[in-house]
């Protein structure tokens, strides 16, 4: 087995290894309100989200995988310094997106592993292209991933507002105890939409990453057009071992301290958020959906008044979205010099 080989399956390991952690981070998109408003123990919710977020690979194309595998970065323009100089630069960005999400999850912030993985891949190829971005960067698929970072919270937020309004609509003459109990049936069903949307996109972006590695050491030079069927298992298998791990300190955040929620409320969050990544994931946008379910949330809480999202948490949440691409990516081309100058020195 020749050392590139060996190299190829050790980075597809570690891109494996982010996609468990982007799971267990990204855990509480699936199962924060639906936590939150008991409708399910944290073990039975993990189980639920886990479930869907591997079966999702039955229901979405790769539109997102191929976005991030030939649409951010053009790998062929990074020139080869040393020995898999191109497979070291993916290898930085995955590294420097693990250690964000490490970081962030500690201090119980809800940031975006999708957003951490492209910062980070970017960060590694400009680091290696010596600041050259002419063509290094792929506007196309850049404008429309950095855009939306905006729209998807927006839309999370507005589809929240609207479906809260038209519930409290259909049931005004209600009694408030058995639409709880209506509705506590009804977020299974929104819970699991969403962990398919959430399962669909977000584990769309490893395969992405493990193409471009395929394709760079040309081993498969068409992976990014056709992803093969194994990098879609394995990633929807790891982002749903990773769900089943959880993620207890987001949670906390996402489900209790930006607003309190009831089942109405969970239902109308998690149905909004998987209306708006459904919607990006067929249009082959890589979407945060921390940013989706974070929005959804706070669209709910407004519709009873402002002041019951405590926006001093919302504050940290969106610095936290604000950080992500440039310190991601500032670890990784910092991930790459070590590894450059380690090279220079052996």
């Amino acid at each position: 087995m020749s050392g590139e080989l060996l190299f190829l399956i050790a980075f597809i390991i570690v891109a494996l290894i982010f996609d468990y952690i982007n799971g267990f981070h990204d855990a509480a998109n699936s199962i924060a309100t639906v936590v939150s408003t008991r409708v399910l123990s944290p073990g039975m919710a993990v189980a639920w989200a886990a479930f869907f977020n591997f079966i999702a690979f039955a229901f979405f194309g790769t539109y997102v995988a191929k976005t991030i595998g030939a649409n951010l970065v053009d790998i062929n323009l990074i020139p080869e310094q040393f020995e898999h100089t191109r497979l070291w630069v993916l290898m930085s960005g995955v590294i420097g997106a693990i250690v964000w999400n490490l970081i962030t999850w500690y201090y119980g912030l809800p940031s975006s592993s999708s957003h951490a993985l492209i910062g980070g891949y970017a960060g590694a190829a400009l680091t290696a292209a010596g600041g050259y971005t002419d063509g290094l960067l792929i506007a196309k698929g850049w404008i429309k991933t950095v855009s939306f970072i905006v729209i998807s919270p927006l839309a999370g937020f507005a589809l929240g507002f609207l479906f809260m309004v038209v519930i409290f609509w259909l049931f005004k003459r209600s009694n408030p105890d058995r639409v709880d109990r209506h509705f506590r049936r009804a977020q299974l069903v929104s819970a699991a939409l969403f962990s398919l949307g959430h399962g669909g996109n977000d584990a769309q972006k490893t395969m992405g990453i493990i193409a471009a590695a395929l394709v760079a050491t040309n081993y498969n030079p068409t992976a990014t057009q056709d992803i093969p069927f194994w990098v879609v298992i394995t990633c929807h298998a790891a982002i749903g071992l990773g769900t089943l791990s959880g993620g207890w300190r987001i949670v906390y955040t996402m489900g209790s301290r930006l607003t309190k929620l009831r089942p109405v409320g969970g239902f109308a969050a998690e149905t909004a958020g998987a209306f708006t990544m459904f919607m990006a994931t067929f249009a082959g946008i890589p979407v945060s959906t921390t940013h989706t379910i974070n929005g959804s949330i706070i669209g709910v809480g407004a519709t009873r008044r402002l002041s019951a999202v405590r926006w001093g948490v919302a504050r940290s949440v969106v610095w936290a979205w604000i950080l992500t691409i440039p310190i991601s990516a500032g670890i990784s081309g910092l991930c790459f010099l070590i590894v450059r100058g380690a090279h220079n020195i052996f």
